[in-house]
């Protein structure tokens, strides 16, 4: 497995475990992190997503609300909330990644976690997240 896709799955566990449990479960989730991996790189990506993803959760939850017409967060599950904030996270605030592989991974993550539309539902958000941050983008080198 790619080092940044093990790093995404540890981040979408820590990111639910977070969900869950709230923000005091943040030093549990710095020892799982320790614990899910004997890589020291896939450690530390994972350990800088979970932790920036948290900090940046009601930004990331706003910009999927948008996304994700006639859906609430609060209907969504928590491993669908956790793959999108990483994801949204990641379009968002990781130049450095294409939006494209983050979709790609998301994806994936939902196929291996999550229910049967999960995928779908998922890319299409995604997608519509992607684009708008785009012309959002766009629109911020013209002016």
């Amino acid at each position: 497995m790619d080092r940044r896709t093990e790093a995404r799955e540890i981040t979408m566990q820590a990111l639910f475990q977070l969900d869950v449990q709230g923000d005091h479960a943040i030093e549990t989730i710095k020892k799982f992190i320790i614990t899910a991996s004997n890589d020291d790189m896939v450690r530390e990506y994972a350990r800088q997503w979970t932790l920036d993803t948290w900090k940046n959760k009601e930004k990331c939850d706003s910009i999927i609300t948008v996304a994700a017409i006639k859906w609430q967060m609060s209907r969504l599950s928590p491993v669908d909330r956790s793959i999108l904030r990483l994801s949204t996270y990641q379009i968002n605030f990781c130049p450095d990644i294409p939006a494209k592989v983050v979709i790609n991974e998301a994806i994936e993550l939902a196929k291996k976690y999550s229910s049967e539309q999960a995928p779908g539902f998922i890319n299409g958000v995604l997608d519509a997240i992607m684009r708008r941050f785009e012309e959002q983008n766009h629109n911020s080198q013209e002016g």
